[in-house]
């Protein structure tokens, strides 16, 4: 697997890029959270504990307002592997889905140690961070795909029959390789997902998700990102599913006012490209990334994966800056969200300048090593 290499970034693109990666890590993680209350939820239940316009604002989960799930905490796991697949090129070692699947079973851990082990020298920085070693409702099937060190490749994978959104809600970060084409950020994101959810709709849902966050981290808009995501579903087999959740989001995005009945049309199965759609509509018809955002969150299906997903989508198209202040203020663990995504958009943007063939800065590698 390749990419293209070798861009030149001025510093108002470098601005704009840092921008538009931390809005898609902190809108996946804003989605998240704002859902996370009322994940599971029909709209009659979020609307007699809520009101009768449900969730507005961050309510409490797990103890605190601003709590994400194991969907954030998988997010940044995967931003940690891409940055690691980057290091280890270095080493003539070239495989970026073997990195990923390293960085989920790091999250893997978190799910069954009580805090990190310093004797894991290569871990790296975001394997200690405490806060991630809450478990936070993580679903059978990725715990089942990554119980041992097997990995799931889409010739043999894990996980056959499972269809949820769990794969896509963890794959914005794969859009964020803008210097690769977007066939190859497809391919990527579709492999990584066959680790844990091996349905063929997850999986091509994964790589749909992944090419939308792509085109518009690279200043596209929304509706030119899907129908561009749809052009390279055409070529993949098994991909109707998803091109007809895609297409319908998109339909219904146009007339009217959007309501959670309309959500629930694609979200209320659970499935992937149901939740996938869902956002896209909620990302389209929402009038800011507040409205848009309740959308994802009040409805019949699942509300943590949609908002998740919304977010991402709201956060890559609009930056940093259109988030809610006062939704982030309260948002868990958003430090470490930004230290992650500054490092991703340096090592995107400067990475030659950090580590090469002949040499590295050591801090980098402490940050995120090469490992064996």
């Amino acid at each position: 697997m390749g990419a293209t290499t070798g861009a030149v970034w001025g510093r108002a693109e470098q601005q704009d890029f840092r921008g538009r990666v931390r809005g898609t890590l902190l809108g996946v993680a804003l989605g998240d959270a704002l859902g996370a209350p009322v994940d599971g939820l029909g709209i009659d239940a979020i609307r007699e504990a809520h009101g009768a316009d449900g969730v507005v604002d961050p309510v409490p989960a797990y103890g605190r307002r601003g709590a994400v799930t194991h969907l954030t905490q998988l997010t940044l796991f995967t931003v940690d592997g891409l940055i690691r697949a980057q290091v280890r090129r270095d080493t003539g070692i070239w495989h970026p889905p073997t990195d990923l699947h390293r960085a989920y079973l790091r999250w893997a851990a978190t799910q069954r140690d009580w805090g990190p082990d310093e004797r894991r020298k290569d871990d790296g920085w975001l394997a200690r961070e405490e806060w991630l070693y809450a478990r936070r409702d993580p679903t059978r099937a990725l715990l089942l795909g990554l119980a041992d060190e097997t990995m799931g490749t889409l010739e043999a994978p894990k996980n056959p029959g499972e269809s949820g959104p769990q794969a896509a809600a963890r794959s914005a970060p794969f859009g964020l390789l803008v210097g690769w084409e977007p066939l190859l950020v497809a391919q990527l994101a579709v492999e990584c997902a066959a680790q844990t959810h091996g349905h063929p709709n997850a999986c091509l849902a994964a790589g749909a998700y992944a090419v939308i966050v792509h085109g518009l981290a690279r200043g596209e808009s929304l509706e030119g990102a899907v129908q561009y995501a749809l052009a390279l579903l055409a070529s993949r087999p098994g991909h109707q599913a998803v091109s007809d959740a895609l297409q319908y989001a998109l339909a219904a995005a146009r007339p009217g006012s959007p309501t959670p009945e309309r959500v629930a049309e694609m979200s209320a199965s659970g499935t992937a490209e149901g939740v996938l759609a869902a956002a896209v509509y909620c990302a389209l018809a929402g009038e800011d990334v507040r409205h848009g955002l309740r959308l994802a969150v009040n409805h019949e299906g699942p509300s943590a994966p949609t908002g998740a997903m919304a977010g991402g989508l709201l956060g890559a198209l609009y930056g940093e800056t259109a988030l809610p202040p006062a939704w982030l203020a309260e948002l868990e663990g958003r430090p470490t969200i930004l230290e992650l995504a500054d490092d991703f958009a340096m090592e995107m943007t400067q990475g030659a300048a950090l580590h090469s063939p002949s040499g590295a800065s050591p801090g980098w590698l402490a940050r995120y090593p090469r490992g064996t």
